[in-house]
């Protein structure tokens, strides 16, 4: 089973040669890559092009979103698998995924990755701070005797769905750039488009360097908040409390359902709707 994996990246050599460097060790498959470089100027543009990858590129910086919508341009498969460039794949990835992908029979569903790292992460285990002193093997002997569940209801990276869901909503909302707030908004397209499924699947896991990139850089985010509060009525944890269950600790049981309303979820919804009269006027 091929995919499309998708990263954007912003002169962050060191870290994607990182994870590359993972994905050729531990995919069963020759999967697509599709970088898009944003500036490039540390060696990343001459290191795609000595490498023959696909790519796309902008001089400057054009966010998460509009970079993601333009890699997704020169995707040749059925499916797309979007990733931090500062990730570490773990053994047989994508034969996990592809195991989850044969249960169902549409394509209406969301798998994600179960994120790794010091602190910030899904499961918090220290394996190092950085690729330079990150412990491989201690990192595989966790992934081998982990026993955790699937979870229910994610909206983070690394996240595939099928081609056809990515054309149909659009891919990321741009107005989130440069990403604030575009993986809740990006789930919440989806459920509008009816999908249900929303997994953590336990046995796919990354090692996640905590956004090298934003911290480095002390890059400017966006108020992704308001700009999801504004669009939807409600704030992002809103849809993760009530919508989809992700908390982090409720373990996979299926499809999910429409909220039903109840005393807290209407005194949080009526907070919120406080909350968008305010960013209104």
């Amino acid at each position: 089973m091929k995919l499309s994996i998708i990263v954007p990246t912003y002169n962050n050599l060191d870290y994607l040669k990182f994870l590359i460097f993972s994905l050729n060790k531990n995919s069963k498959y020759n999967h697509q890559l599709i970088l898009h470089i944003n500036d490039g100027s540390d060696g990343t543009l001459d290191y795609a092009k000595n490498n023959s990858f696909d790519y796309t590129f902008s001089q400057n910086n054009i966010g998460v979103c509009s970079s993601l919508n333009k890699a997704s341009k020169l995707v040749n498969t059925n499916y797309i698998l979007y990733s931090h460039d500062d990730m570490f794949f773990c053994k047989n990835w994508d034969v996990f995924l592809e195991n989850e992908i044969k249960k169902f029979s549409h394509n209406l569903f969301y798998l994600t990755g179960t994120n790794i790292s010091v602190n910030n992460g899904l499961i918090n285990y220290d394996c190092g701070s950085s690729h330079e002193n990150f412990d491989e093997q201690k990192f595989n002997d966790f992934c081998e005797n982990d026993k955790s569940l699937d979870l229910q209801g994610s909206h983070w990276a690394p996240h595939l769905i099928h081609k056809e869901l990515w054309d149909k909503i659009g891919g990321f909302s741009e107005e989130f750039d440069p990403g604030d707030g575009s993986d809740p908004d990006f789930c919440m397209k989806l459920w509008n488009e009816k999908v249900r499924i929303f997994k953590t699947i336990s046995k796919f896991k990354v090692y996640h360097f905590n956004s090298i990139t934003t911290r480095k850089r002390g890059l400017n985010l966006n108020n992704g908040t308001k700009t999801f509060t504004l669009k939807y009525g409600f704030n992002p944890r809103f849809f993760r409390k009530y919508y989809l269950k992700g908390d982090g600790k409720n373990h996979f049981n299926g499809s999910l359902r429409e909220p039903k309303m109840n005393l807290k979820m209407f005194i949080d919804y009526f907070i919120n709707k406080l909350k968008f009269f305010y960013y209104k006027i």
